[in-house]
């Protein structure tokens, strides 16, 4: 049976790009196991992700619009499926490793908090001794919260899948051509679906898209996908970087500041935010002060730490470093929260309950 990974392994050699990463090659992950018989290191990385409890709760995770009224608006999960097929058709047409593309892309949101980009605002604000980012969370979520089989913390990912996905946001530095795709592919998705669930919302209309940016890019959702995925694709085959053309991609960025303006910004998309960040603040200063409400392995972060502490943590106190424990367990609880469990626990806490007396 290994002679079918080391076939497919030789396979990449002979069909992948010379910038491609090879799967024989990769640098391993921190704890060393036995190979599959079958399957790639990437491709195991892919399976673990799809079969976290993570990946799962990203169905109930706000993308853009907050407790939209219909089937068809976007999840995170379902953001996610978008990109990792957005990334994995252009890592196909440039000949890289399509399986390290797809488990980056699958993995990148793992550590999202509820109600989307506000629910990550109000818990960066929240926090006063530590920093929150999503993409951080993620890496988090995949090295420490997620548990394999036995009690096993992480899920001991290959380092370049832990690279792609705590570098996937505009200013992150991918180490591998895979996760630069998954960079672009993410901010191809959000754009674009943003603006179909906006115009089914009636927040917008496609007409009300500038002409400028639909000169370029086109006027429809699949013609606006189709030019930017070629251009990627057309401007990076053969070389050893990942790029767009100056003309779409200032179409692109010019099309993501209309969003910001007439939809992110939007009092009819956001008008229930306020409220989410209210509820996630009273959530992390509730649970900071209530630790003991906490599950038992984030109670056991605060009293012995996760095996990841602080940097320089020698330079704190004893009770210095206990808050800042507790501050990170309080993020963990709260970013691994869907929206609909992040309103059942205030709910809990701030409704009062019926009862009766027999």
């Amino acid at each position: 049976m290994k002679i079918i990974r080391k076939m497919r392994e030789k396979e990449e050699h002979e069909v992948l790009s010379p910038y491609a990463a090879f799967s024989d090659c990769s640098l391993g992950r921190d704890t060393a196991e036995k190979e599959c018989d079958i399957r790639t290191c990437f491709e195991r990385d892919r399976d673990r992700i799809i079969h976290s409890k993570a990946f799962r709760r990203l169905s109930g995770k706000t993308q853009v619009f907050l407790t939209p009224q219909g089937d068809h608006y976007r999840t995170r999960l379902t953001h996610t499926l978008e990109v990792s097929q957005i990334a994995r058709t252009i890592a196909r047409a440039l000949k890289l490793n399509e399986c390290l593309t797809e488990a980056i892309a699958l993995g990148h949101d793992l550590g999202h908090t509820p109600f989307g980009h506000a629910g990550e605002r109000a818990l960066d604000r929240a926090t006063k001794i530590v920093d929150f980012s999503h993409h951080e969370q993620s890496l988090r979520v995949v090295e420490l919260l997620e548990e394999r089989r036995n009690g096993v913390k992480g899920l001991n990912l290959t380092q370049e899948v832990r690279d792609g996905i705590v570098n996937h946001r505009s200013s992150g530095k991918p180490s591998t051509l895979e996760g630069c795709v998954v960079r672009y592919a993410d901010k191809i998705a959000y754009v674009n679906h943003d603006i179909d669930d906006a115009i089914r919302g009636n927040i917008i209309k496609e007409s009300d898209i500038p002409a400028e940016y639909a000169k370029v890019l086109g006027g429809t959702l699949s013609e606006r996908l189709n030019t930017l995925i070629h251009d990627v694709v057309m401007n990076s085959v053969g070389t050893d970087s990942v790029k767009m053309s100056d003309e779409v991609g200032n179409a692109l960025a010019g099309l993501r500041k209309y969003m910001f303006a007439n939809v992110y910004t939007s009092p009819v998309a956001k008008g229930q935010e306020k409220k989410a960040e209210r509820m996630v603040e009273f959530l992390f200063d509730y649970y900071k002060e209530h630790s003991d409400e906490l599950p038992e392995d984030l109670r056991m972060h605060i009293e012995h730490g996760d095996g990841r502490e602080f940097t320089e943590e020698h330079l704190y106190s004893e009770l210095e470093l206990i808050e800042r424990r507790k501050e990170r367990a309080v993020c963990d609880y709260i970013a691994g929260m869907t929206d609909r469990f992040a309103v059942a626990r205030f709910n809990e806490i701030m409704v009062p309950q019926g009862w009766n007396v027999y």
